[in-house]
């Protein structure tokens, strides 16, 4: 009560700052705001799951909609028209990121890729990474990993299956996309890890996307210190530093296995790569990537919590609608059980080419239930006018990839999951079709998206391939939901819990 009481008399305090001032009208013609109260402005509308609370505000503003969240404006798009604009025609313009609190913290003051401003740091980083661990012959010389990984998974269902018993499918997803990244990223193997506990893990990613996507007050009320003081008062800053210090132990752990006297350097992964290039830092002439033991965490945060949440929660995503239209799921097991035949033991990853409709599936659940349904937000670094309407340099710009996704102007029946419609459709979800935009597009696009589908595709051709599926007894394909849960990236509220049946 304390706490919330000093919270008001700040921002009562604040806002009698700007009482009686003349604000200038402008000259600039923004976006549509909807309704707003002082100082809070917008941000009582955001609600549990801002992606539908903006889609609904959208509705009756404007696909591009100027919001007011405290202090800060905010241009949120809802249109592919608009997010074309912003990521194609102004990508140059529009593809820094915001100074936030959360994102400082856990970026080790913007030392990672995601959420570093635009310029020449983040293009070298990013080389870098593609070069060493994103690039397409990079991700293809990892899938050896990729098929014993999805192999283990398959045995350890095949365990739950002889006695039929439940299983909350996120969790083994998570283990495997945790398990595929370690051996690819950290040269560990998740299931042998001294450090790495796989029973938390899904908690630690779960910790650290809240806290990246977590209300801070400074975030909305820049002025003075006070926000900062504020979420000290709150325990918000607090949280965020619990959060930063189980990433630092765990990648502190893993550095420290990668500079034990006598480790074999046989085959280098891109932890050992990091760290030669921060010891040979001023010796050779190629000094352009600049690296210390703080960038080496944080971009491995960027790693960890990408690389292993997005994926999982789309192979939820995909096996909630399966499972919920079983005429879709009859199909795509049925063509891919004979296209496969009925006598493999293993899925390489050879067989993918053989089951075209198993990506039209995948598109679809990018369609309906994009893993990070905002995006990461990112500001403008210049004046640009999108669909008419002046966007400010400085101003935070957010995608409603969710909303454009759903939009009836594009899609037919949108809220069906319905596979079918990608038939012959050249729409992609590779950043260059702005109707689909899980990755994102432009300079910012995602740039694990190679590495990410091709887990997704061996992930979902097993689970589809070796098992039957149902409902837990006493439920029926009708009762299994879609709610959300989530901000930053959104997942299955209720676990999707199902009984595998192996077929084979």
């Amino acid at each position: 009560m304390s706490i919330s009481l000093f919270c008001l008399f700040l921002i009562t305090f604040v806002s009698l700052i700007f009482v009686g001032k003349k604000i200038k009208r402008s000259k600039w013609n923004l976006p549509p705001s909807p309704p707003k109260f002082p100082v809070i402005g917008n941000l009582h509308q955001l609600g549990e799951l801002p992606h539908r609370s903006f889609q609904r505000l959208a509705e009756r503003t404007g696909h591009v909609m100027l919001l007011q969240l405290g202090f800060v404006p905010v241009t949120v798009i809802s249109s592919r028209e608009a997010a074309e604009e912003v990521l194609r025609t102004h990508d140059l313009d529009c593809c820094s990121r915001p100074k936030l609190l959360s994102t400082r913290l856990i970026s080790r003051g913007f030392k990672d890729i995601s959420f570093v401003q635009y310029g020449e740091e983040w293009k070298e980083r990013r080389k870098f990474l593609v070069r060493e661990l994103f690039g397409l012959k990079k991700v293809r010389s990892f899938g050896y990993i990729r098929e014993e990984e999805c192999n283990f998974l398959v045995k350890k269902l095949s365990e739950s299956a002889v006695d039929q018993s439940l299983v909350d499918l996120r969790k083994p997803l998570v283990w495997l996309t945790a398990s595929i990244l370690c051996r690819v990223a950290f040269g560990q193997s998740f299931q042998e890890s001294e450090f790495i506990d796989k029973e938390k893990v899904n908690q630690i990613v779960f910790e650290a996307e809240a806290a990246e996507a977590s209300f801070t007050f400074s975030n909305f009320f820049p002025f003075a210190g006070l926000g900062w003081l504020v979420d000290w008062i709150s325990g918000q800053h607090k949280r965020l530093k619990d959060v930063l210090f189980k990433l630092d132990v765990l990648f502190q752990h893993v550095i420290d296995d990668h500079l034990k006297p006598g480790r074999s350097k046989d085959s280098k992964d891109v932890v050992d790569l990091m760290l030669d290039v921060m010891h040979k830092q001023g010796k050779d002439d190629d000094d352009s990537l600049k690296l210390t033991i703080d960038h080496i965490k944080a971009l491995l945060t960027n790693i960890f919590i990408a690389g292993i949440d997005t994926g999982a929660i789309t192979m939820t995503w995909a096996m909630t609608e399966l499972v919920r239209n079983p005429e879709v799921m009859k199909k795509v097991q049925g063509e891919i059980r004979e296209r496969l035949g009925n006598n493999k033991e293993r899925i390489t990853e050879e067989d993918i080419n053989k089951v075209s409709f198993l990506n039209l599936v995948i598109k679809e659940t990018f369609r309906l239930h994009p893993a990070a349904p905002l995006l990461l937000p990112r500001e403008t670094m210049a004046h640009v006018k999108v669909q008419g309407y002046d966007i400010p340099p400085k101003r935070r710009i957010l995608i409603n990839a969710w909303a454009i996704g759903r939009d009836p102007k594009y899609w037919t029946n949108p809220e069906e999951f319905n596979p079918d419609r990608f038939i012959d459709s050249p729409v992609d979800y590779r950043g260059q079709h702005f109707e689909l935009l899980p990755f994102g597009s432009g300079r910012r696009i995602c740039p694990g998206i190679s590495m990410g589908i091709a887990t997704v595709e061996l992930g979902l051709l097993n689970l589809l391939y070796f098992f039957d599926w149902r409902a837990p007894d006493g439920m029926t394909h009708k009762d299994i939901d879609t709610e959300e849960a989530g901000t930053l990236t959104v997942v299955k509220k209720v676990p999707l819990n199902l009984v595998p049946v192996r077929v084979q």
